[in-house]
C-alpha cells in the first residue's frame, strides 16, 4: 500500500530554453523518482502575456503571471525556480527567500561578485528558518560524472596531480549570427566564461573535491559587433573565449577553456583527472561513457578503457531504463530537482548551495581581474627572425 506523498507547489520564472528543460523535469521527477514531494506545476511566470500563457500551455503549467513579485507573493507558490537571464537573479532570489519560498536558481549564480554575496547571505539567512536554495548545476547529476566524483572520493586515483577541462561550442561561429541577450554584459555578466567557464569550474571542483584557489587568465572578444535584428549592429560587451590556468587547493594544477567558437564541437564539456594512482576523462557529447586509465596495469596491457555508466549501481540510474538503455541532456534536470526536493522533504541543506554557487563566482571573478591585467602578462622577446619579418 502506498504512502500519499507531499505536495510542493512550483513557481517558475523564464520560460526559453532553461524553462522547458526545468518544466520537464518537474512534471517527470516524481514518475522515475520517489522523492517526499510531489511538484505542483502551479504558475508559470514572464514579461510578455501571450508568450508567457502559450509556454505554459506547451509546458503543463496551470497559471500565469507577468510580475515576477506577484508570482513570489503567491500562497499556491513553495518554491521558486529561476531561469531568467543573470541580471534577474539575485533580486528575483533574494525577494523569494525573504519571502520564506525555496529557491532553485540557473547558473553561474549572478552576474557578479557582490550579487552572489549578497544571495548567498540571503541563503543562510533563511536556511535559519528552514527555507532551502539550491543552485542548478546540472552536470553534477550527469551518471559518469557523479561516478567519477565517488572514484576520486574514494581515493582510486590517488593524489590530484592535473585537471584540465574545456567546454566547446561553435554556435556564434558565424560573424552574421544576430545580438542576443548572451552578448550584453549587463544582461549576461560576461560571455563564454559565465556561460560555460561556470560549469568546468564547478565541475572541476565538484569531481575532485578541491577548490580551485588561484588563477592567470586571458580572455578574448573575436566579433566586436552583431546584426541586431533591426537593420543595425549591436556591441558585443562580453567575451567569446576564456582560457586560464588554476592551482588547486590540493596541490594540484588545472587548465580551463571556454568557447563558443569551436567549429564542429556542440556541446563538448570535456573533463581529464590523472592522479598519481589512475586516470579518468569525460566528454558530454559521449554522456554516458567514461574512460578509465589504471596506472597498475603491466604496460603491455595498458591504456584507457571505457566504462559505460548505465548500470542500476551507478549514480541514478535505477530509476531509468535498463543496462545500456542511454540517458539524455534533460535527465540530468530531473536528477537535480529529485535531490533538491528530496533534501527539502528531509529537512537538510541541498547541493550545490548558494555558498557552492558563490565559490565558482569568485574564481569568475579572478579570472577576469587576471585577464584584465591584475596578475599580469608575461611577453615573450622577440627573436632576431622575428624583428626582420
Amino acid at each position: 500500500m502506498s504512502t500519499a506523498r507531499e505536495t510542493i507547489g512550483i513557481g517558475m520564472v523564464g520560460h526559453a530554453f532553461m524553462g522547458a528543460v526545468h518544466s520537464h523535469a518537474w512534471r517527470s521527477v516524481h514518475r522515475f523518482f520517489t522523492p517526499p514531494l510531489i511538484p505542483r506545476l502551479a504558475v508559470l511566470g514572464g514579461r510578455d502575456e501571450a508568450r508567457t500563457k502559450a509556454a505554459a500551455e506547451r509546458f503543463g503549467w496551470a497559471e500565469t503571471e507577468t510580475d515576477w513579485r506577484a508570482l513570489i507573493a503567491r500562497d499556491d507558490v513553495d518554491l521558486v525556480d529561476i531561469c531568467t537571464p543573470g541580471e534577474h537573479h539575485a533580486e528575483i532570489a533574494i525577494a523569494a527567500l525573504e519571502a520564506g519560498k525555496h529557491v532553485l536558481c540557473e547558473k553561474p549564480l549572478a552576474n557578479s561578485l557582490a550579487e552572489a554575496e549578497a544571495m548567498a547571505r540571503a541563503a543562510e539567512k533563511a536556511r535559519e528558518n528552514g527555507v532551502r536554495s539550491m543552485v542548478a548545476f546540472n552536470y553534477r547529476r550527469v551518471p559518469a560524472l557523479a561516478h567519477a566524483r565517488n572514484l576520486v572520493a574514494n581515493g582510486a586515483l590517488g593524489e590530484i596531480r592535473h585537471v584540465r577541462t574545456v567546454y566547446l561550442q561553435d554556435w556564434l561561429s558565424d560573424p552574421a549570427s544576430p545580438m542576443t541577450w548572451r552578448l550584453h554584459k549587463d544582461k549576461a555578466g560576461s560571455g563564454a566564461l559565465g556561460d560555460l567557464g561556470a560549469h568546468i569550474v564547478d565541475a572541476a571542483q565538484f569531481v575532485t573535491g578541491e577548490t580551485v584557489t588561484g588563477v592567470s587568465a586571458l580572455t578574448d572578444t573575436f566579433v566586436k559587433e552583431r546584426p541586431d535584428g533591426n537593420g543595425g549592429t549591436g556591441q558585443v560587451t562580453v567575451d567569446d573565449a576564456a582560457l586560464f590556468l588554476g592551482r588547486l587547493s590540493g596541490g594540484g594544477v588545472a587548465s580551463f577553456e571556454a568557447t563558443r567558437y569551436a567549429l564542429g564541437r556542440k556541446n563538448s564539456m570535456r573533463l581529464e583527472v590523472n592522479g598519481s594512482k589512475a586516470s579518468l576523462a569525460f566528454d558530454f557529447e559521449s554522456m554516458n561513457e567514461l574512460s578509465w586509465f589504471a596506472g597498475e596495469d603491466p604496460a603491455t596491457e595498458a591504456g584507457f578503457r571505457r566504462i559505460l555508466v548505465t548500470e542500476p549501481g551507478h549514480p541514478y540510474v535505477g530509476a531509468w531504463w535498463p543496462p545500456g538503455h542511454l540517458l539524455g541532456y534533460e535527465h540530468t534536470f530531473t536528477h537535480e530537482v529529485a535531490d533538491l526536493l528530496t533534501a527539502i522533504g528531509d529537512g537538510r541543506d541541498p547541493e550545490p548551495s548558494f555558498e557552492d554557487g558563490l565559490r565558482v563566482q569568485r574564481v569568475l571573478d579572478a579570472v577576469e581581474r587576471s585577464a584584465a591585467g591584475e596578475a599580469g602578462w608575461t611577453a615573450v622577446p622577440a627573436g632576431v627572425a622575428d624583428r626582420h619579418n
